[in-house]
């Protein structure tokens, strides 16, 4: 009775079968599911998580049949011949007490593939594809489908199913009016288009029999026109209930919606309201999801009477051992997942395996290893950027003698920058994680120490360069006037821009700078962000949408680059969008196709859409890329270092724009081969 989160790790009953704590990792697709060769991959990944003590485990989206793959050949679930594979994965869960259910999904017309299918022939506006509508035949033939992959679920091994019912797949899709035109018993009002998923629900029960879990995953805040109100989001969980339903999990948003709900500027736990509002009304176990990533939140929702259980998915891919750290009092040693979706969800969306920024591990459990080194060496590591503090940390963890140095006062380098972005903040987070990681294995550290080309040769076996990038400085007549700012003097406060500001590059680092002018305030509550984005987090009207109430910029800022075509590109799929509408809202005038003249006294001299401009502006803030930093090391032609005992990684391998991701990879990889 001692447990630090005694209603997170508190074991739940189901009635015939107990939970061993409240912590579920959520759903994600890594793309090992739709390949069966990848599925030794898959239990790898999957098993970390057990043997960190998760209590259930939801498995990426497998489809219930061929028209309901959300990519061509996607994962699976309608025969025999699929039940060897899953097999893995479920063996591998269990060898460590963990208990896992199988996602069961049909995309509908978010199917990336022309034989799509939906309530109503309506495409969606971010895909290509005009999905057929189904007949009501049909629509008792889906609904024998998710029960027939329940059964086959039950046969490999799960513990039961998740019903997709939320982010705009086929059920959400059935469920709202934005796409349910029908006028059969499938359509028309929320008794029939709730029909689908309610049928799903008691077909999985009659099939796989009552002591199999049953999760629906269900959208409480549909967040597009045409959505679900509290009312009739309320009515579905109840008849859900009714139906054999043995808990309901959140879901938030649908994928074309445009409110952001899982990148790291939402506040943690947003919408746990939403969750709270229905589990007052069912008395099935309720999970809150999106934006929790600690225990000490998880607990709080939990004590508070908000939720059962707690969904955290990116959070087990960023820390496996994140329940078994909990359970031990050492929440400070958790990778903290700060909803970058740099490496998970943008790779999801562009068809390729997920991983995650902060664990480059994550599903290369079986390829990135990092063993005990056969012959310790010392090793030297130059910078205390991200790419420095992945290589220092995993080389020590091998049992290599390390030490880091760092120029600076302390480490973290960029990412410094990155966290006094508003919207940001989770980025110390990782710089935190470091700091623990460094001192529990062994690492010395060395900071405010600079390095002089040639002083650790002889002294260290292998010498890692990670010593990042400079700002790059363009050549514009003028560069060097009083006006220009760079952006690191800009976020370190070490000199204030003023109410007139022109920004010299678009790209991630433009956009960033751009916020931080725009704003400069400490971080949103949850009420000021959903007022911002228009969100009424109790769907009282339709979707839970209401007219945004952006927050009044304090300065007005220009965004340029020089080449044309779309700007703001420089963030992924799934947070450029975000940025760009919150640059839009608060009134950045953004100019492409720029030839910048000269700075001076008046300001920024440009030519614009082949028209001579001056912006008047107090300041111009460059971030207009940067250049490697690697006067360590002497580098051949193609900029390799010379010396084979000389690493380079992050920005002092490659300057592009700044990309973390790169940069803990190649340090991790580094320090698994020497």
């Amino acid at each position: 009775m001692n447990s630090p989160y005694p209603h997170l790790l508190a074991p739940l009953d189901l009635g015939f079968v107990t939970l061993r704590n409240r912590i579920v990792m959520g759903s994600m697709h890594t793309g090992l599911e739709d390949r069966f060769w990848n599925y030794p991959k898959l239990a790898a990944y999957f098993e970390e998580r057990a043997k960190g003590g998760t209590g259930l485990i939801v498995t990426g989206g497998i489809s219930v049949n061929r028209r309901g793959w959300l990519l061509p050949a996607g994962g699976t679930m309608n025969g025999k011949a699929d039940v060897a594979n899953h097999r893995k994965v479920t063996d591998a869960v269990h060898r460590h007490g963990g208990h896992i259910v199988m996602q069961a999904m049909h995309a509908g017309r978010y199917g990336y593939q022309p034989f799509s299918e939906s309530a109503s022939r309506l495409k969606s506006r971010i895909n290509p594809f005009t999905p057929r509508e189904m007949s009501t035949a049909r629509c008792w033939e889906v609904i024998g489908d998710f029960a027939r992959a329940a059964r086959l679920a039950r046969d490999a091994g799960y513990d039961g199913v998740e019903v997709m019912s939320s982010e705009g797949y086929l059920l959400n899709q059935f469920l709202c009016k934005r796409v349910n035109r029908r006028t059969d018993e499938f359509g028309g009002a929320i008794e029939g288009r709730m029909k689908m998923v309610v049928e799903v629900t008691r077909a999985i029960r009659k099939a796989a029999g009552a002591d199999f879990i049953c999760m629906v995953r269900l959208s409480m805040l549909d967040l597009v026109e045409g959505g679900n109100t509290g009312d009739e989001i309320v009515a579905t969980a109840r008849a859900l209930e009714a139906a054999g339903a043995t808990m309901l999990n959140t879901g938030i948003g649908w994928h074309e919606a445009t409110v952001p709900t899982i990148v790291t500027s939402v506040p943690r736990a947003a919408f746990r309201a939403a969750t709270a509002m229905v589990k007052q009304q069912v008395a099935i176990p309720v999970v809150a999801s999106n934006r929790i990533n600690t225990p000490a939140l998880g607990e709080e929702i939990l004590a508070s009477g908000d939720a059962d259980l707690i969904s955290m998915a990116r959070p087990l891919l960023a820390d496996p051992a994140f329940a078994r750290k909990a359970a031990a009092g050492k929440a400070d040693e958790i990778n903290t997942c700060i909803a970058c979706n740099q490496a998970c969800l943008d790779h999801t969306f562009q068809a390729k395996r997920s991983t995650c920024l902060v664990n480059p591990q994550a599903c290369y459990e079986t390829e990135l290893v990092y063993t005990q080194a056969a012959r310790p060496k010392r090793i030297a590591v130059v910078g205390a950027g991200m790419a420095g503090l992945s290589a220092a940390t995993v080389a020590a963890q091998r049992g290599h003698d390390v030490t880091l140095f760092e120029a600076a006062a302390d480490i973290g380098g960029q990412f410094n920058l990155a966290a006094r972005v508003p919207g940001k903040e989770e980025f110390g987070e990782t710089i935190r994680y470091f700091r623990h990681r460094l001192q529990s294995t062994g690492v010395k550290v060395e900071l405010g120490r600079r390095v002089a080309k040639g002083e650790l040769e002889g002294s260290y076996d292998e010498i890692v360069v990670a010593t990042g990038v400079t700002p790059r400085a363009p050549r514009i007549a003028g560069i060097d006037h009083p006006k220009v700012l760079s952006y690191p003097d800009v976020l370190l406060g070490r000199k204030a821009a003023g109410k007139r500001v022109a920004v010299i590059g678009a790209g991630g680092i433009g956009i960033d700078l751009c916020e931080f002018l725009l704003a400069e305030h400490s971080p949103q509550s949850v009420d000021s962000w959903a007022k911002q984005w228009g969100v009424d987090l109790q769907s009282s009207v339709p979707g839970g949408l209401v007219e945004p109430a952006p927050l009044a910029p304090i300065r007005e800022v220009w965004m340029l680059q020089r080449k044309r075509g779309k700007m703001g590109t420089g963030p992924g799929k799934t947070t450029g969008w975000v940025h760009r509408i919150a640059l839009q809202r608060h009134g950045v005038t953004m100019l492409a196709g720029v030839e910048y003249v000269r700075i001076d006294d008046a300001g920024l001299h440009l030519v614009h859409a082949g028209e001579a401009k001056v912006l008047s502006v107090d300041h111009v803030v460059v971030c207009a890329g940067q250049e490697s930093v690697r006067d360590l090391v002497t580098v051949n032609e193609k900029g390799e270092p010379t010396d084979a005992r000389h690493h380079l990684v992050g920005g002092a391998h490659v300057a592009t724009e700044l990309d973390a991701k790169r940069a803990i990879r190649e340090g991790a990889e580094v320090a698994a081969r020497l």
